[in-house]
């Protein structure tokens, strides 16, 4: 069964970052976990919002653990608040808007990326430029 390594991980962090930069986004703070939901990789820019980090982990979290990108997620909270606040008791923090993609696998995902620190499409943006740039496919959902 083929796993996200950490050169890997640590490809899309950079390339988000990068792009990121190259399209002159707010500093943002990028979380890889693997399959498990375990974090593999994470690093937020310079100047990067306090909490930043936690906001995306919890978009990967959400996006993992509902087996859908968090943009999804999101329009699942307008439309049934209640569930979403219940899975959030279930399987921990989730954060329902844009900038959390599953990366896919041949069996279900190898993991999911979050990102937080500029608007949420333009997270979403740098997340797909990061899972690109590493040869892996995004299912942003």
């Amino acid at each position: 069964m083929p796993v996200l390594t950490l050169d890997q991980a640590q490809t899309i962090v950079s390339a988000a970052l990068a792009h990121g930069r190259d399209h002159g986004l707010k500093p943002l703070a990028v979380a890889v976990l693997d399959a498990r939901g375990a974090l593999k990789a994470f690093a937020a820019a310079d100047g990067t919002a306090l909490r930043r980090g936690e906001i995306a982990i919890g978009k990967a979290n959400g996006a993992l653990g509902l087996g859908v990108g968090s943009r999804t997620l999101g329009t699942m909270a307008v439309e049934r608040p209640h569930f979403i606040a219940a899975a959030t008791q279930a399987i921990g923090p989730l954060v329902p808007v844009p900038g959390g993609v599953l990366i896919a696998g041949v069996d279900g995902p190898l993991g999911a990326v979050g990102i937080s620190g500029d608007t949420s499409d333009n997270d979403e943006a740098a997340v797909l430029a990061g899972i690109a740039a590493s040869g892996l496919t995004a299912q942003p959902g």
